[in-house]
Protein backbone atom coordinates (compact mmCIF):
# COMPACT_ATOMS: atom_id res chain seq x y z
CA UNK A 1 0.00 0.00 0.00
CA UNK A 2 1.65 3.54 -1.06
CA UNK A 3 1.67 5.98 1.85
CA UNK A 4 -0.14 8.92 0.41
CA UNK A 5 -0.19 10.93 3.47
CA UNK A 6 1.12 14.63 2.90
CA UNK A 7 5.05 15.63 3.84
CA UNK A 8 4.37 18.65 6.59
CA UNK A 9 7.00 20.64 5.41
CA UNK A 10 8.86 22.57 8.85
CA UNK A 11 8.58 26.23 8.64
CA UNK A 12 11.87 28.29 8.11
CA UNK A 13 12.26 29.82 11.31
CA UNK A 14 15.64 31.63 10.39
CA UNK A 15 16.34 34.52 7.87
CA UNK A 16 19.03 33.77 5.75
CA UNK A 17 22.23 34.21 7.10
CA UNK A 18 23.30 37.84 4.78
CA UNK A 19 20.47 39.30 6.89
CA UNK A 20 22.35 39.44 9.98
CA UNK A 21 25.80 40.68 8.40
CA UNK A 22 26.62 44.24 8.41
CA UNK A 23 25.29 47.39 10.33
CA UNK A 24 22.40 45.37 11.73
CA UNK A 25 20.48 45.15 14.81
CA UNK A 26 18.73 42.15 16.29
CA UNK A 27 17.30 40.63 19.47
CA UNK A 28 18.19 37.25 20.50
CA UNK A 29 17.22 34.86 23.26
CA UNK A 30 18.65 32.00 23.90
CA UNK A 31 17.29 29.68 26.36
CA UNK A 32 18.38 26.58 28.81
CA UNK A 33 17.76 23.66 27.51
CA UNK A 34 14.76 22.11 29.83
CA UNK A 35 14.25 25.46 30.95
CA UNK A 36 16.65 24.70 33.97
CA UNK A 37 17.43 27.84 36.14
CA UNK A 38 20.79 28.70 35.56
CA UNK A 39 21.46 32.38 36.21
CA UNK A 40 20.09 32.17 40.13
CA UNK A 41 23.71 34.24 41.10
CA UNK A 42 25.70 37.38 39.97
CA UNK A 43 28.76 35.52 39.68
CA UNK A 44 27.34 33.39 36.80
CA UNK A 45 25.48 35.99 34.98
CA UNK A 46 29.24 38.23 35.60
CA UNK A 47 31.31 35.65 34.27
CA UNK A 48 28.66 34.89 31.07
CA UNK A 49 28.63 39.04 30.58
CA UNK A 50 32.64 39.08 30.51
CA UNK A 51 32.09 35.94 27.49
CA UNK A 52 29.80 38.00 25.37
CA UNK A 53 31.82 40.84 26.08
CA UNK A 54 34.91 39.04 24.31
CA UNK A 55 33.01 38.00 21.29
CA UNK A 56 31.73 40.99 20.82
CA UNK A 57 34.84 42.46 20.65
CA UNK A 58 36.01 40.24 18.22
CA UNK A 59 33.03 40.21 15.72
CA UNK A 60 32.83 44.29 16.04
CA UNK A 61 29.11 43.70 17.45
CA UNK A 62 28.12 46.19 20.47
CA UNK A 63 25.54 44.83 22.92
CA UNK A 64 22.69 47.32 23.50
CA UNK A 65 21.35 45.12 26.82
CA UNK A 66 21.43 41.94 27.98
CA UNK A 67 19.33 40.33 30.27
CA UNK A 68 20.13 37.63 32.16
CA UNK A 69 16.91 35.61 33.16
CA UNK A 70 16.62 32.40 35.08
CA UNK A 71 16.61 30.22 32.53
CA UNK A 72 17.41 32.16 29.49
CA UNK A 73 19.20 35.60 28.29
CA UNK A 74 17.79 38.20 26.02
CA UNK A 75 20.63 39.91 24.00
CA UNK A 76 19.98 43.17 21.80
CA UNK A 77 22.84 43.60 19.20
CA UNK A 78 24.50 45.88 16.64
CA UNK A 79 26.83 45.42 14.17
CA UNK A 80 29.33 47.71 13.70
CA UNK A 81 31.29 46.74 10.26
CA UNK A 82 30.38 45.83 7.22
CA UNK A 83 31.98 42.14 8.27
CA UNK A 84 29.93 42.42 11.55
CA UNK A 85 28.23 38.94 11.60
CA UNK A 86 25.03 38.80 13.87
CA UNK A 87 24.41 35.05 13.88
CA UNK A 88 27.80 34.49 13.94
CA UNK A 89 28.10 36.03 17.20
CA UNK A 90 25.51 33.95 18.84
CA UNK A 91 26.62 30.90 17.87
CA UNK A 92 30.46 31.78 19.19
CA UNK A 93 28.88 33.08 22.49
CA UNK A 94 26.89 29.60 22.97
CA UNK A 95 29.72 27.75 22.06
CA UNK A 96 32.22 29.70 24.65
CA UNK A 97 29.55 29.22 27.39
CA UNK A 98 28.79 25.84 26.52
CA UNK A 99 32.32 24.65 27.00
CA UNK A 100 32.05 26.32 30.37
CA UNK A 101 28.52 24.71 31.08
CA UNK A 102 29.89 21.11 30.58
CA UNK A 103 32.81 21.64 32.92
CA UNK A 104 30.69 23.23 35.67
CA UNK A 105 27.06 22.62 35.35
CA UNK A 106 24.80 20.00 33.84
CA UNK A 107 22.35 22.72 32.30
CA UNK A 108 23.25 22.64 27.98
CA UNK A 109 21.58 25.61 26.10
CA UNK A 110 18.70 24.70 23.87
CA UNK A 111 20.26 24.06 20.18
CA UNK A 112 18.72 27.06 18.41
CA UNK A 113 17.89 30.70 19.27
CA UNK A 114 15.20 32.69 19.10
CA UNK A 115 15.68 36.35 16.87
CA UNK A 116 13.76 39.68 15.64
CA UNK A 117 16.00 41.92 12.94
CA UNK A 118 14.90 45.33 13.69
CA UNK A 119 14.28 47.38 10.87
CA UNK A 120 13.37 50.89 12.61
CA UNK A 121 14.50 53.08 15.67
CA UNK A 122 10.69 52.04 16.73
CA UNK A 123 11.74 48.27 16.42
CA UNK A 124 14.50 49.14 18.57
CA UNK A 125 12.64 50.84 21.40
CA UNK A 126 9.88 48.08 21.35
CA UNK A 127 12.33 45.82 21.90
CA UNK A 128 14.26 47.39 24.58
CA UNK A 129 11.45 48.05 26.63
CA UNK A 130 9.87 44.75 26.25
CA UNK A 131 13.26 42.70 27.04
CA UNK A 132 14.44 45.59 29.97
CA UNK A 133 11.19 44.61 31.76
CA UNK A 134 10.85 40.80 31.51
CA UNK A 135 12.09 40.84 35.30
CA UNK A 136 9.25 43.20 35.97
CA UNK A 137 6.80 40.82 34.13
CA UNK A 138 8.37 37.52 36.00
CA UNK A 139 7.33 39.11 39.44
CA UNK A 140 11.02 38.95 39.94
CA UNK A 141 11.61 43.12 40.92
CA UNK A 142 8.88 46.08 40.76
CA UNK A 143 11.25 48.19 38.32
CA UNK A 144 13.73 46.85 35.71
CA UNK A 145 16.74 49.07 37.30
CA UNK A 146 16.54 46.99 40.36
CA UNK A 147 17.35 43.82 38.37
CA UNK A 148 21.32 42.25 38.99
CA UNK A 149 21.09 40.26 35.52
CA UNK A 150 19.94 43.64 33.70
CA UNK A 151 23.35 45.78 31.63
CA UNK A 152 24.77 47.27 28.43
CA UNK A 153 28.18 46.36 27.78
CA UNK A 154 27.94 49.70 25.49
CA UNK A 155 25.75 51.95 27.09
CA UNK A 156 24.95 53.17 30.63
CA UNK A 157 21.96 51.40 31.33
CA UNK A 158 20.23 53.59 33.24
CA UNK A 159 20.68 56.47 30.46
CA UNK A 160 19.46 53.86 28.05
CA UNK A 161 16.31 52.81 30.37
CA UNK A 162 15.11 56.70 30.34
CA UNK A 163 15.45 57.04 26.60
CA UNK A 164 14.25 54.00 25.85
CA UNK A 165 10.94 54.66 27.31
CA UNK A 166 10.90 58.34 25.77
CA UNK A 167 11.68 56.39 22.26
CA UNK A 168 14.45 58.21 21.03
CA UNK A 169 17.82 57.30 20.56
CA UNK A 170 21.13 57.39 22.94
Amino acid sequence: MINSQRQIKEKKHRLDCPQYVGFKRAAFTVCVKGKKKLFVNKEIMDLFAEILRDVLIKNRVKNWVYVFMPDHVHLVLEGTDVRSDLLKTIKEFKQKTGVWLNKNSKCRWQKSSYDRIHRKNEDLYKSLLYIMNNPVRKGLVKYCAEYEGLGSLDFDIAQLIRTAERGTLV
